[in-house]
């Protein structure tokens, strides 16, 4: 099958378009067709995440590894080195049981933003991601 052809784009800012304007934007790996961002790498899989103005709440899976703990601390290097984010040491972590429901610790998470009075509901804060693979 042929690829489609593809206009490579200038990505200077036009003169008219306003300073803050809102994109959509498509970035592709190389090569096309290989699956290099999809859980591949098996490092983890998130299910749910909030960010708060000074912290994160997540539900991860992570395949059969002995510790996560490096996983995390390259993510929050990374963001200390792109971001400048400066992190508390450590994390705090707890694993799911049997008898603990999974909706039970996700409500708890949308709730954060309610409970700290900065939207009425959940649903009217932005900063949610819900994977819809679940």
């Amino acid at each position: 099958m042929k690829k489609p052809f593809r206009i490579h784009l200038d990505h200077e800012t036009p003169f008219w378009i306003q300073h803050d304007a809102t994109f959509f934007i498509t970035i592709c790996t190389e090569p096309r067709g290989f699956n290099q961002l999809c859980h591949e790498k098996q490092k983890w899989f998130c299910h749910l995440a909030l960010l708060m103005p000074d912290h994160v709440h997540f539900i991860l899976s992570f395949p059969d590894i002995s510790s996560f703990s490096p996983v995390i601390g390259d993510w929050k290097r990374w963001l200390t080195m792109r971001q400048k984010i400066r992190w508390q040491e450590n994390f705090f972590d707890h694993r799911l049981r049997k008898d603990e429901g999974f909706n039970q610790k996700a409500d708890y998470i949308l709730q954060n933003p309610v409970r700290a009075g900065f939207v009425e509901k959940f649903e009217d804060w932005p900063y949610i991601w819900i994977s819809q693979g679940d």
